[in-house]
């Protein structure tokens, strides 16, 4: 009951034909990045962008290149 939680373990994402997009709030600034399927339009959330140390951490989680990113609002 009063036990530890245990650590919740990333799963690795799998690409797959997807592109990488950042979606930004135009009210709020909010940013959060994820991957879009092209075909279905659907959009996963994976991170929410505080700054530019959590933009660095998306390039390197998923091996991201900062050129095939694209910004939607």
């Amino acid at each position: 009951m009063f036990g530890r939680r245990k650590k919740q373990t990333e799963a690795p994402y799998v690409r797959g034909g997807k592109i990488p997009v950042i979606r930004s709030s135009i009210c709020t600034g909010e940013q959060v990045a994820g991957f879009k399927d092209p075909v279905t339009g659907k959009f996963e959330e994976l991170m929410l962008l505080r700054g530019d140390r959590d933009f660095q951490e998306f390039l390197r989680r998923y091996q991201v290149e900062e050129s095939e990113i694209k910004k939607e609002w």
